[in-house]
C-alpha cells in the first residue's frame, strides 16, 4: 500500500526490485536465447496485445505492452547499473556498503546509481522502526540505537556523494514515515520494555537538495513535542511542496477516475507551498 500508481493507470506502475539476490529477476537472456530472438518474440506478442487491445479495450493489455517493451529495455542496462562492486573501495566505506549483502547502506548507495543515470524516481524501504516496547526484541533502548546506525552513516553519503557529483542541486531527497511516536512510553499490555506508540499530531522529517532550503528547522513543538506549536505543515502542504519542488501543481494536475477529478494530494482544495522552507 505504500507504494503504486493509485488512480493512475497501472503503465505509471513503478519496478520493485528485490533486496537480496538479483534485484530484478529474470533480467538475463536464458541460455539459447539472443537478442534477435527476444525482439521477435516480444513483437510477435506486441501483435497479438494489439489485437486483444482494439477487441476489447482493456488499459491493462496497453500496459502489458509496454512493460514488456521496457523490460527488453532494461535487460540492456540493468546488470550493469545494479552491480555496487564496480564502485570504489572508498565508495563502499563511506556508505557502509557490501555487494552481495542485503542492506540499507547497499540501497543508498544503488540509489545514487539509478539517479545518476537517468532515473527520475527511487524509493527505498527500512525496516524495523514500529518500537511499540513489547518485549525484549521491541525496546527503544536496543532497537533505536541500531537502527540509527544503520541509517545515519548511508544517509550522510547519499546527500554527500550527490553533492560531489554534481547532482543534489537536481535531486530531492526525502526522509520520513508516514506518522510520528508519541514522546511518553506506551506500556503496551503493562510491557516493561520501552516503546512509544503511533502519533499522527507531530513528527520530524529530513529534506535535501532539489531546492530545499539548507540548514533550517522549520516547526516547532511544545517541549514535549507532543503537539505543534509553531509554523504547522499539513501532510498535505507537505505533499503540495514535494510536487511543486518536482515541478508539478497540485491544483492542477488531476485525472479522471471512476468519476471524480482525483488529485494527487486528495480531493478537497487543501495544501499550500511552504514557501519557507525553499531555497
Amino acid at each position: 500500500s505504500l507504494w503504486g500508481s493509485g488512480f493512475l493507470p497501472s503503465v505509471y506502475q513503478g519496478v520493485q526490485c528485490r533486496s537480496a539476490g538479483e534485484p530484478i529477476l529474470f533480467a538475463n537472456n536464458p541460455a539459447g536465447m539472443d537478442r534477435s530472438s527476444r525482439r521477435r518474440t516480444l513483437d510477435a506478442l506486441d501483435k497479438l496485445d494489439e489485437i486483444e487491445a482494439k477487441q476489447f479495450g482493456d488499459p491493462e493489455t496497453v500496459t502489458r505492452i509496454a512493460q514488456y517493451e521496457l523490460a527488453y529495455r532494461m535487460q540492456i542496462s540493468v546488470p550493469e547499473v545494479f552491480d555496487i562492486s564496480k564502485e570504489p573501495k572508498d565508495i563502499h566505506e563511506m556508505y557502509g556498503a557490501k555487494p552481495g549483502e542485503a542492506s540499507f547502506a547497499n540501497n543508498c548507495l544503488l540509489a545514487r546509481r539509478l539517479v545518476e543515470r537517468g532515473v527520475r524516481h527511487v524509493q527505498l524501504y527500512d525496516w524495523g522502526w514500529d518500537i511499540h516496547g513489547t518485549g525484549p526484541g521491541d525496546d527503544l533502548l536496543n532497537q533505536f540505537p541500531k537502527k540509527c546506525r544503520d541509517v545515519d552513516r548511508a544517509c550522510a553519503a547519499l546527500v554527500r556523494d550527490l553533492k560531489q557529483r554534481g547532482l543534489l542541486e537536481e535531486t530531492l531527497v526525502i526522509w520520513g514515515g508516514e506518522f510520528g511516536r508519541t514522546p511518553m512510553n506506551e506500556a503496551r499490555g503493562g510491557s516493561m520494555f520501552l516503546g512509544r506508540d503511533h502519533h499522527p499530531h507531530c513528527f520530524t522529517i529530513w529534506m535535501a537538495g532539489g531546492g530545499i532550503q539548507p540548514g533550517i528547522v522549520y516547526g516547532e513543538t511544545d517541549e514535549l513535542g507532543y503537539s505543534v506549536v509553531k509554523d504547522k505543515v499539513s501532510v498535505r502542504d507537505l505533499q503540495t511542496t514535494i510536487l511543486h519542488l518536482m515541478g508539478l501543481d497540485a491544483h492542477q494536475l488531476n485525472y479522471r477516475f471512476q468519476g471524480l477529478n482525483q488529485r494527487l494530494n486528495g480531493p478537497a482544495e487543501e495544501g499550500e507551498v511552504v514557501k519557507g522552507m525553499l531555497a
